[in-house]
């Protein structure tokens, strides 16, 4: 076998991992005719055909699962011997692609990077944004932002904060057409619901020390969890949205909690998660305790951007 660059097994992992020769050069911002005689140059120099192409995608054959299990073991070594060596330098540097729901990085991460760049001036971040759960591997991504009580096995989770879900409405709304005082009074009011993931218009309270759920059928309907926070903000309704966007808009003035004394928000962690072994790279673990910070109930980011 010809000798072969780190970037060549980057290259290739990449394209097994996306399945997707355009994918990789957009990732890349080069054309793809460049990435694919890369890749020709690679199975060139192992003497053997690593990629399946078709009209329907590109597959690894027999030879190109092993070399692709080659090449994630050599990457990942390399990726923990940078982290042993630049660890007391506590240098963070580098581009950090980073995955959350919209209505979390619209609401939390994007105010936060003005700070991050504060303390680490060296540092890029992509944000990859949805509300679908991201694959890491094959989307490329350095750190998940996940709500969840049991994260995947195979990579590292740390916990940065806590949320739940809890009603809230925009002050317009309650200056207009008042607030229920009892869930009951819900029916008399315009919801707005959430149509993608219907588990989340199953609305929970405590009503004299017992669980009463309270079927939200939504005047007003979104399958994004950003665009539901919108839609409460412009006044249309009382929605159910998660504590770390919704208590912040009530610290801005911008909405106000509904039925606080009978919610049950129904708390969950949130984590940072990474693929094993990243966690100790220093642009990583930057981050990660930035968040920490930035996401703390006491919410001391004056600190936290010195």
């Amino acid at each position: 076998m010809r000798a072969l660059a780190f970037d060549d097994l980057l290259l290739f992992a990449r394209v097994a991992e996306l399945g997707s020769l355009s994918a990789v050069a957009r990732e890349r911002d080069a054309p793809v005719s460049q990435v694919s005689r890369s890749l020709s140059r690679i199975e060139k120099a192992c003497g053997a055909q690593l990629v399946n192409r078709s009209t329907h995608g590109l597959s690894l054959t027999a030879e190109g699962q092993t070399f692709f299990g080659y090449s994630r073991r050599v990457l990942g070594t390399l990726d923990e011997l940078e982290g042993e060596f630049t660890a007391t330098s506590r240098e963070a540097s580098g581009l950090v692609r980073v995955a959350a729901s919209t209505a979390v990085a619209h609401y939390h991460l994007v105010p936060s990077l003005p700070g991050l760049a504060e303390r680490h001036p060296r540092l890029r971040i992509e944000l990859e944004v949805g509300d679908r759960m991201a694959d890491m591997a094959r989307d490329g991504i350095d750190i998940a932002i996940r709500s969840t009580h049991t994260p995947p096995e195979t990579f590292v989770a740390r916990q940065i904060g806590t949320h739940g879900r809890a009603l809230y409405a925009a002050r317009s709304y309650a200056a207009r057409r008042g607030l229920p005082a009892h869930p009951d009074q819900l029916r008399d009011h315009p919801l707005v619901t959430n149509v993608a993931v219907p588990a989340l218009n199953q609305w929970p309270f405590l009503v004299d020390g017992r669980e009463v759920i309270h079927a939200a059928d939504g005047h007003w309907r979104t399958n994004d969890t950003n665009m539901a926070a919108s839609m409460v903000l412009q006044g249309l309704g009382i929605g159910r949205l998660a504590t770390i966007v919704g208590d912040e808009l009530v610290r801005q003035q911008r909405l106000v909690a509904v039925l606080a004394a009978y919610v049950d928000a129904q708390a969950f962690p949130v984590h940072a998660v990474t693929a094993a072994g990243r966690q100790r790279l220093p642009k990583i673990r930057a981050c990660i305790d930035y968040w920490a910070e930035w996401f703390a109930p006491t919410r001391r980011r004056k600190a936290v951007a010195a």
